[in-house]
């Protein structure tokens, strides 16, 4: 069974660099041009179904995704919510230099909470669609610290509408690509 994670595309918060977190915002036309791209970057894999966050700018770039793949769109897994960074959501990086330089808002969900969503939603993939190739729409947090639980390792940030890949292996998950990028190529 091969996966995927594709961060969803654009949103006004992501253009204005406002932090979006698990604040329900929605595709801007760049964000869903971004979904159609995506189609192309998984071509060539045989997917079988996509799944999403219930964040809609997540649900969009998976329905928009399963149409251009003519694939079955599945069910929203609530444990793919992004990151909640409590009172920090909707700040720019001034406003948030200003309150919160260092970056610890009111209200902030811990890492060790999203890697645990994150893992736990596999696991539920995994266990619900065995071993079909799955496609599944979140947030770049979320996606980024599950990776790096699973490769042992860190990776910078993920793009909007990338896609990264990964597979089960027994009771081991592999990462293959971040970003697009195949694994061997990525440099932090």
């Amino acid at each position: 069974m091969t996966l995927a994670f594709i961060r969803h595309g654009q949103t006004n918060w992501n253009f204005e660099k406002r932090l979006q977190g698990s604040t329900d915002i929605p595709l801007n036309d760049t964000g869903r041009e971004q979904a159609r791209a995506a189609v192309a970057v998984l071509d060539g894999v045989d997917w079988e179904v996509i799944v999403s966050s219930p964040l809609s700018r997540a649900r969009e770039t998976a329905a928009i995704i399963a149409a251009g793949l003519d694939i079955e769109l599945g069910p929203a897994y609530d444990e793919l919510v992004e990151r909640d960074y409590g009172e920090g959501e909707g700040a720019t990086a001034e406003i948030i230099a200003e309150r919160w330089p260092d970056k610890a808002y009111p209200g902030l969900e811990s890492l060790d909470s999203v890697v645990a969503r994150g893992i736990a939603a596999l696991e539920r993939i995994d266990a619900e669609y065995g071993d079909r190739n799955t496609l599944i729409v979140c947030h770049g947090t979320i996606i980024r610290y599950t990776l790096a639980a699973l490769a042992g390792r860190e990776f910078d940030q993920i793009l909007n509408g990338s896609v990264a890949t990964f597979e089960r292996q027994g009771e081991e998950w592999r990462v293959l690509s971040v970003n697009d990028e195949p694994l061997t190529e990525i440099v932090n």
